[in-house]
C-alpha cells in the first residue's frame, strides 16, 4: 500500500510540475521594425453599396491588442468607428469551429460543429455571396488558406462535414461567386473522382489563374486565382500578398455599377494559435491589420462602403504578461492549444457601422448586413 502510495504521490506531483511548466512557459517577440499607420477619415454619407466582411480566423482581442503593441501603440484597426463583441457558439457545441462559425457569419444560422453551409440537418444554407448575386451584385472571396478550408467553404460550399475536402471542392462549381483567390490548387485536379474542376470552372466562363502576375493583368471579376497547391506561403514569404489580392478582387468587382460583397480572411492566424507561435501569430496578425488599412483607406475615398472586421472563434487563448510599448516587446503566453470560448471582437468603418456595436451574436452580423444592402 506505502508502495502504492509513493507512486501516486510522485505521479500527481509530476504531473503538477508539467502543468505548471506548460502553464508558464512564457514566449517573448519584439516588432524589429514598426508599420506606419495612418488618420483614415470616415466618409459623411449613409448609402451602401458594398460590404467588405473581413475575418482573422481565431483572433481574439488579446491577439489585436498584443499586436497593438508590438506596433508601439499603433493599428489600422484603431480607424474603426465603432466596436463590439460576438458570441460565437455553435448549434451542438459552446466551443465553435471555423465551420460552423463561419457559417453563421455567412449564412446567419447557427449549425453543427464542422459543418459548412448547411442548417443542421444538412440543407442548403443561401450566404451573404448568393444574396448578393441575386441582388445584381458581384461577390468574391480572397483567402490565405487552401480554398477547401472551413471558412471560404462557409460561403461558397455546402457539406455537412468539414473534413470532405475534394467534395467542397467539387461544389465551387455550382456556386455563383465571382472573384476567389487562395491556394488549396492540388484538389482541383488530383482528384479521387478523376474530375478536374479548374477545366469544369472555365467551361463556366472563368478565367483560371495560377500566378499571381497572370491574375494582376486580368480585367474581369470572374476569375480563379489558385497559385499554391495547398495554402499561401508564411507571412515573410508572400509579403504583402493578401492585401494585393484584395484590392484586385476589389477594383475589379467594383466596375460592377450595382456593387459587390467580399470576404477576406486572414486565414493563418488559426494555425499559429493552435501552434502556439507566439512570433509567427503577430506576424500574421500584423499582415491582416496593413490589409485592413489598405481596404480602409478604399473604402474611405469610395464613400459607400461598409468595412467590418471580426472573427470566427478564438484560437490558442493568448494572455499578455509583459513587454514593452515603446520598444514593440511583448511577453506571452498560451491557455490551449485549441479554440476557446472567449467572445471575439468586431470593429466596423463606413456608412452604417454604428449597427455593429454592443453585444452581437455572430448570426447577427449575417441579418444586419443582409438589411443594410437590402437583400
Amino acid at each position: 500500500m506505502k508502495y502504492k502510495n509513493l507512486c501516486l504521490s510522485v505521479f500527481l506531483i509530476a504531473s503538477s510540475i508539467a502543468g505548471w511548466a506548460q502553464n508558464n512557459n512564457i514566449q517573448t517577440y519584439t516588432l524589429d521594425k514598426p508599420y506606419v499607420v495612418e488618420k483614415v477619415q470616415a466618409p459623411k454619407g449613409k448609402k451602401i453599396k458594398n460590404v467588405i466582411l473581413m475575418i482573422g480566423d481565431g483572433m481574439s482581442l488579446m491577439d489585436v491588442y498584443s499586436g497593438w503593441v508590438c506596433n508601439r501603440g499603433h493599428l489600422w484597426l484603431e480607424n474603426a468607428q465603432y466596436t463590439g463583441l460576438s458570441a460565437t457558439y455553435c448549434y451542438n457545441k459552446l466551443i465553435t469551429d471555423s465551420g460552423a462559425g463561419g457559417t453563421a457569419l455567412a449564412t446567419g444560422h447557427k449549425t453543427l460543429y464542422h459543418a459548412v453551409g448547411v442548417d443542421p440537418q444538412g440543407k442548403p444554407l443561401k450566404s451573404l455571396i448568393d444574396l448578393a448575386k441575386a441582388k445584381g451584385k458581384d461577390a468574391g472571396i480572397a483567402v490565405t488558406c487552401r480554398l477547401w478550408d472551413a471558412t471560404p467553404a462557409d460561403f461558397c460550399c455546402h457539406n455537412i462535414d468539414r473534413d470532405k475536402e475534394q467534395e467542397i471542392v467539387a461544389d465551387y462549381v455550382n456556386s455563383s461567386v465571382d472573384y476567389v483567390f487562395g491556394g488549396g490548387a492540388q484538389y482541383f485536379t488530383d482528384r479521387k473522382d478523376g474530375r478536374n474542376i479548374f477545366n469544369e470552372l472555365k467551361a463556366k466562363g472563368y478565367h483560371i489563374s495560377t500566378s499571381w502576375d497572370d491574375l494582376a493583368g486580368w480585367k474581369n471579376s470572374k476569375v480563379f486565382c489558385v497559385p499554391y497547391a495547398v495554402d499561401t506561403p508564411l507571412p515573410d514569404e508572400r509579403g504583402d500578398l493578401l492585401a494585393r489580392a484584395s484590392m484586385k478582387g476589389i477594383n475589379l468587382m467594383n466596375q460592377n455599377k450595382k456593387g459587390f460583397f467580399m470576404m477576406v480572411e486572414g486565414s493563418q492566424l488559426d494555425d499559429y494559435g493552435h501552434s502556439n507561435e507566439l512570433d509567427l501569430l503577430m506576424k500574421e496578425l500584423h499582415d491582416f491589420d496593413r490589409t485592413v488599412g489598405e481596404v480602409m483607406k478604399w473604402a474611405a475615398k469610395d464613400g459607400q462602403t461598409l468595412v467590418i472586421v471580426t472573427a470566427d472563434h478564438e484560437t490558442g487563448g493568448l494572455t499578455l504578461h509583459g513587454g514593452d510599448i515603446n520598444t514593440g516587446r511583448i511577453e506571452a503566453k498560451f491557455a490551449s492549444t485549441e479554440h476557446t470560448g472567449v467572445m471575439v471582437p468586431i470593429y466596423a468603418f463606413g456608412p452604417g457601422s454604428e449597427q455593429f456595436t454592443g453585444f452581437l451574436d455572430n448570426t447577427d452580423i449575417f441579418w444586419k448586413i443582409k438589411k443594410l444592402l437590402k437583400m
